[in-house]
């Protein structure tokens, strides 16, 4: 039987500094469903034999000195790179990391800690095929989009809205071109495809889980401890 190809990178940004939650600690190393929130990333990617290299954007304080259970993982795939100021200059330090045998690119947030095995392999599998992809739920409540003041402007048809999640996934050719473009244009935005679709890259939506909940409050780490084990 032949050896699977490690031809899967991704880069995990972890270099947020969490002032939306209580306490000195990052958030991303904060302890939630039995370990830091940040491990249970770095644990579940690697599970995956094609992946060659996950790498941890951490603030530029700690990636000198990761804490110590980071080293829990596969250190030969295991890589940390330095934040930038905001969340694009630390996926770009990310993606300068990559070894060169990578094919396909995976971005995801730390704050997404429990991303489930089966979204990642409909990710990489439509990634593979040549196009973005980003794992999304469908809206389920009517949306308003308002002015400044408050007043409502429109309403969007909820049937062609979807909340995205992460990981994110790329050819590798890409997310980097759009990289390039965005930070020589000096454009930004809230996530990575956003940046594909701007360059004109064919960018689809995948089934997410109801798990790949982002973690923003006290209130969410909460809510992730009482999940069922069997949904961890």
């Amino acid at each position: 039987m032949s050896e699977i190809a490690r031809d899967v990178g991704v880069v995990i940004v972890a270099a947020g500094s969490s002032t939306r939650t209580a306490g000195a600690e990052l958030k991303q190393f904060r302890w939630v469903a039995g370990k830091p929130m940040l491990l249970h990333s770095v644990q579940r990617f690697m599970e995956r034999a094609d992946v060659a290299m996950v790498i941890c954007v951490l603030p530029k304080s700690h990636a000198g000195d990761p804490p110590p259970w980071l080293f829990q993982c596969d250190v030969d795939r295991l890589l940390v790179s330095v934040g930038g100021r905001e969340r694009g200059d630390s996926v770009y330090h990310g993606l300068e990391d990559l070894p060169a045998e990578v094919r396909i690119v995976l971005v995801h947030d730390a704050a997404r800690p429990m991303v489930d095995a089966e979204t990642i392999e409909r990710v990489v599998a439509k990634a593979r095929e040549g196009v973005g992809a980003v794992p999304a739920l469908a809206a389920t409540d009517t949306i308003k989009e308002a002015d400044e003041s408050g007043a409502i402007v429109r309403t969007p048809d909820r049937a062609h809205l979807f909340h995205a999640q992460t990981p994110q996934g790329f050819p590798r050719a890409m997310i980097e071109e759009a990289y390039v473009r965005s930070r020589a244009d000096r454009v930004r935005a809230t996530d990575d495809a956003a940046l594909c679709e701007r360059i004109g890259a064919r960018v689809v939506i995948v089934e997410g889980s109801a798990t790949g909940m982002k973690v923003t409050t006290d209130e969410d780490f909460a809510r992730i401890d009482a999940l069922p084990m069997e949904r961890r």
